[in-house]
C-alpha cells in the first residue's frame, strides 16, 4: 500500500465499506454487527506518518475511549492511512502500542487488535486466503474494551471456532470472491458514524 492523501471522509467511508461487506457481510466477527448497528463504533483518522506521531494519536484515543460512555462508544477504529505501508514495520509497531497501553495502566481494561492491507500470518503461505481475515483498506488499530469482549464471548459459546469457520468461509469465497466484494479504499458507504480527523 502506498501513502495516500485521500480526505478523511473517504478513508472512513472505505473502512465502513470493509466493515459492512467483509467483517459483517461475511460474518468474520459475530460481535461486530451489534455495535455497528447501534452506532457504537467510533471511526477516527490519524494523519500520522511515523511511529511517534501515531503513538500520540493512540494515546489520545485510548483516553477518549476510557472517558466515554460504553453505551455511546463501545469501540474505536483508529485508521492510519499514511503510516506503515510495510506490514512488517506495522507489526513491529504493535509492541510499542501494547507498551503504551501498559504505561497508561489500561492493559487490564482494553486490548488493541490490528488490521493491515498486507497482513500475513507467519505460518501461512504468502498467497493463503487466510490472511484476508485481518486485511483492511488501511492500517487500523482497533481499541476494544475487555468487558465487551467478555460479554461477547459469553454470548457466543463457540468463540474458539470463529477462526476455523472464517477459514472455511474465505476458502469457499476464494480470491476472486474477495475482490468482488470491492472493499478497497476508493468506494463510499452510506453510514454516518461519529468521526474525527486528527492533526498531530
Amino acid at each position: 500500500m502506498t501513502q495516500t492523501s485521500a480526505p478523511p471522509e473517504a478513508v472512513i467511508a472505505a473502512t465502513q465499506r470493509w466493515v459492512e461487506r467483509a467483517v459483517i457481510g461475511l460474518n468474520l466477527c459475530p460481535f461486530a454487527k451489534g455495535v455497528q448497528t447501534k452506532g457504537q463504533v467510533h471511526y477516527v483518522v490519524s494523519q500520522a506518518d511515523d511511529a511517534p506521531s501515531l503513538l500520540i494519536d493512540l494515546k489520545q484515543q485510548l483516553q477518549d475511549l476510557h472517558n466515554s460512555d460504553p453505551a455511546q462508544r463501545d469501540t474505536t477504529l483508529l485508521i492510519a492511512p499514511l503510516a506503515f505501508p510495510d506490514f512488517l514495520d506495522f507489526n513491529d509497531f504493535l509492541d510499542r502500542a501494547d507498551r503504551l497501553l501498559r504505561k497508561m495502566r489500561l492493559d487490564a481494561d482494553y486490548q488493541i487488535a490490528s488490521f493491515h492491507p498486507h497482513f500475513q500470518f507467519a505460518d501461512a503461505a504468502a498467497d493463503d486466503i487466510s490472511h484476508y481475515t485481518n486485511r483492511a483498506p488501511y492500517p487500523i488499530l482497533h481499541l476494544l474494551r475487555e468487558e465487551s469482549i467478555d460479554r461477547a464471548v459469553e454470548a457466543f459459546p463457540d468463540a474458539a471456532l470463529i477462526f476455523e469457520k472464517n477459514m472455511e468461509t474465505l476458502r469457499a469465497l476464494g480470491p476472486a470472491g474477495w475482490q468482488a466484494l470491492d472493499v478497497g479504499p476508493a468506494k463510499a458507504c452510506p453510514i454516518r458514524p461519529v468521526t474525527d480527523n486528527i492533526a498531530p
